[in-house]
């Protein structure tokens, strides 16, 4: 089934935030500090206010006053050394630390009133030394960003069999050891975030129509944590949302402020962000420093793995932030190998940087790419060939225990290693590198496996409402920003209850029509929440039959369902389940039911991870003049259990790659160290892949289905991310090997490639 949900948005008829208007609406402007670090000596409003237009300026003054709580970080784990509290306020009082940090907001007739209004705004300012780099954070003397954390650690958190693992490495034949720099990146969806809040007055409740991918989440926060009000008085909707990759799952200080202002002034208000306030104030993703080691024995065997994650929250402690480099991360460690024992720990480290939370994969990709940047190394400096060192150690027989206690169902990861060989032709590598050779460029080929934990959170709910119109409502706590829901969602529906799909209206991010949702991330939509759909559909099926049974005068293990009709067996009457639907709410027909009919709305919990997997491989082409990498072919031998629409899978993962590859070749957040200014503050200075320097991806699906979900899906929504970087990485370090190089940090341009060239001819 084609993507239902393109005509509208190719005509132009998407229904998104910035699109979006309410009667006598204003509008806001946030505004920021220039400082990376500073004590905010005061706010001189008064010219802002006098401007025209202008209906309010807000600071964080009001705010304390109106006892609005701060925003939480919502991340639980056993920990070494508990989250430090560090109170993050939707304006920043007293102190700011970071460059983008929230300090007033202005409410004008007008977005041009408002903008100019804000930029008469006058903060003084005292500025403090800055620490922008986790180990500039860390050095002696270093600034303190937070008085509850005098040493700028947030949290510590290990986990695995530490004694066990020392014991092995003071034993072992070879010892792979590096540094590892998953280097910080930002989300740049083409839809920048987006809000529109206003206060009913009758009902007395908020309500919030904003770019969001969770907002049973944001609402639960919002009330509990900032407003301190019941929940059912904030409701929150999203409409059409383009492109999340992780950043629209979390509450932003500008979802506190746009309520605030509609409750205070009594208008709607609308706020939509500039492309440079979604790279300074959003969120980034990574940045994450590790030194690993992996000990084999003399025949290649795995034996142990350990990795020391540090990882750069930023300044403030986002919902999600510390859970990418622990509880995440520890779900992927060790990736597709059997490894006996497995120690990490990891740290956080406060900065004055804007603050990390997830990014596509979120923990799966800094993971598997400690381990298999970690093979390839032990390959090269051990004389091993990294392709068989890889197959001789993959896991062989399942269900497999992890060292770290994860049960991993399905998979036939050598097999996916062999065939990633055979597609992209290992065989002939060595012809087509003398034929760069005399063009004289070097060339390279890659490989590199992923094992993803999917599932998000384990909890997910869906509902199914036949409407008196002869319609059918599926009301899902999945969120699509992109991924086509909508398209398959409705196909699976229409499959199993025979009714057109043309019958049925799809309903996602809206907490009034929505019991419960965990929104979309981990790739668990088709995991989580259409596979609850489809329980629902079974239950109402099951409804049905006994509705049906009783107006056909038949047994209802004997009647037939196909097609969308009861038929009975002896005499073929039949009736068909709109009917049925419509029966069904006659309490004398269906007492059974209460006068709910059909309706029927399935919660499901606990569910366990499903493990979607592969093996990916890349032949690039470098110019050792310039350092300039020409990636020429990319192939992906991937298995995520079941597909329900192969197409829209095939996009996901084309979508996943990319980034992957942008974060491997060209992405990367740089901040001044010495003042916290964003040096990559717009898209002339942060580079994002274009078409032009990918090549024609070549995917094939190896599937093997889980038993995790009655669909047989694992999801596909993180896994081309999380394969990427190490799989181009690996090409591009295979083409430098002859040069004696055999690491590179990500991001490897030109540049980086160049010197690394110059470094290794010079022998220096």
């Amino acid at each position: 089934m084609k993507r239902i949900e393109d005509e509208r948005f190719l005509r132009g008829l998407g229904n998104f935030v910035a699109n979006l208007n309410k009667e006598n609406q204003a509008y806001a402007k946030v505004v920021r500090s220039t400082h990376g670090h500073a004590k905010l000596v005061s706010i001189d409003t008064s010219a802002a206010l006098l401007s025209e237009g202008v209906r309010a300026v807000y600071t964080g003054k009001e705010l304390l006053e109106d006892n609005l709580g701060p925003l939480p970080c919502t991340t639980q784990f056993s920990a070494v050394k508990p989250i430090v509290p560090a109170d993050r306020y939707a304006l920043a009082i007293e102190k700011v630390r970071h460059v983008g940090d929230p300090i007033a907001l202005v409410i004008a007739d007008t977005v041009e009133a408002a903008e100019l209004a804000a930029d008469v705004v006058y903060a003084e300012y005292e500025p403090l030394p800055v620490a922008t780099t986790v180990s500039d954070a860390q050095n002696e003397g270093a600034p303190v960003i937070w008085e509850s954390a005098p040493d700028n650690i947030a949290y510590r958190f290990e986990k695995g069999q530490k004694a066990e693992v020392n014991q092995v490495f003071s034993t072992a034949a070879y010892v792979a050891e590096l540094e590892i720099v998953n280097n910080r990146v930002m989300a740049a969806p083409m839809e920048p975030r987006a809000g529109l809040g206003y206060f009913d007055e009758e009902e007395g409740t908020m309500h919030l129509t904003c770019t969001a991918q969770g907002v049973h989440a944001i609402r639960e926060q919002l009330a509990r944590d900032v407003f301190r009000i019941p929940e059912e008085k904030i409701q929150i909707l999203a409409p059409d949302v383009g492109g999340g990759f992780g950043l629209k799952n979390f509450l932003f200080p500008e979802w506190v402020l746009l309520l605030w202002a509609a409750r205070k002034t009594k208008r709607p208000i609308k706020w939509v962000a500039e492309r440079s306030e979604d790279h300074s104030a959003s969120l980034h993703g990574r940045d994450i420093i590790t030194r690993a080691r992996l000990a084999l024995d003399r025949e290649g065997r795995f034996l142990a793995l350990e990795a020391n994650l540090v990882a750069n929250m930023g300044a403030y402690l986002s919902a999600g932030g510390p859970n990418a480099s622990t509880n995440a991360a520890s779900t992927a460690m060790g990736g597709v190998y059997q490894i006996p024992v497995i120690y990490m720990q990891s740290s956080g480290v406060f900065t004055n940087t804007t603050p990390i939370d997830a990014y596509r994969g979120a923990g799966k990709p800094e993971a598997n790419f400690i381990i298999e940047r970690l093979i390839d190394v032990a390959a090269s400096r051990f004389g091993f060939d990294p392709v068989q060192l890889r197959i001789s150690n993959v896991i062989t027989y399942l269900p497999y225990e992890t060292a770290l206690g994860l049960k991993i169902d399905t998979g036939k990861f050598g097999d996916n290693i062999k065939k990633a060989c055979d597609y992209i032709d290992r065989a002939g590598f060595v012809t087509r590198s003398k034929e760069s050779a005399q063009s004289g460029f070097l060339r390279g080929l890659g490989f590199g496996c992923f094992l993803e934990t999917s599932r998000g959170f384990p909890k997910e709910g869906a509902e199914i409402t036949f409407t008196d119109k002869g319609r059918v409502e599926l009301r899902v706590g999945t969120e699509s920003n992109g991924q086509g829901h909508e398209t398959t969602y409705i196909a699976l529906a229409a499959s199993r209850l025979g009714i057109p799909s043309s019958s049925f209206d799809y309903v996602q991010a809206n907490t009034r029509k929505i019991k419960l949702g965990a929104g979309h991330g981990g790739a668990r939509s088709m995991h989580m929440g259409a596979a609850t759909m489809v329980l629902a559909i079974d239950e109402v099926l099951a409804k049905a039959r006994c509705v049906a049974a009783t107006l056909l005068q038949a047994d209802p293990a004997k009647l037939l369902f196909s097609v969308g009709s009861f038929t009975t067996q002896h005499d073929g009457r039949s009736v068909n389940i709109q009917e049925v639907a419509v029966a069904a709410r006659n309490k004398d027909v269906a007492p059974d039911l209460g006068g709910e009919g059909l309706d029927t709305f399935t919660l499901r919990e606990n569910a366990p991870f499903t493990f979607p997997n592969g093996c990916h491989a890349a032949e690039v082409e470098i110019d050792p003049d310039t350092g300039s990498v020409t990636l020429l072919k990319y192939i992906m031998v991937d298995d995520y259990g079941a597909l329900v629409n192969p197409a829209l899978t095939e996009g996901q993962l084309h979508g996943g790659v990319a980034q992957g590859i942008g974060q491997a070749l060209m992405e990367f957040v740089s901040f001044e160290r010495q003042s916290g200014q964003l040096l990559s503050g717009s898209l002339m200075d942060y580079t994002l892949p274009r078409a032009s320097a990918l090549p024609n991806f070549d995917a094939h699906f190896e599937g093997t289905p889980t038993k995790a979900n009655s669909l047989g899906v694992k999801g596909v929504g993180q896994a081309g991310c999380i394969a990427a970087p190490q799989v181009i990485m690996h090409a591009i370090l295979n083409a430098l090997e002859p040069l004696g190089i055999d690491h590179l940090q990500m991001p490897a341009t030109s540049q980086t490639v160049w010197r690394s060239i110059q470094k290794a001819k010079n022998g220096s």
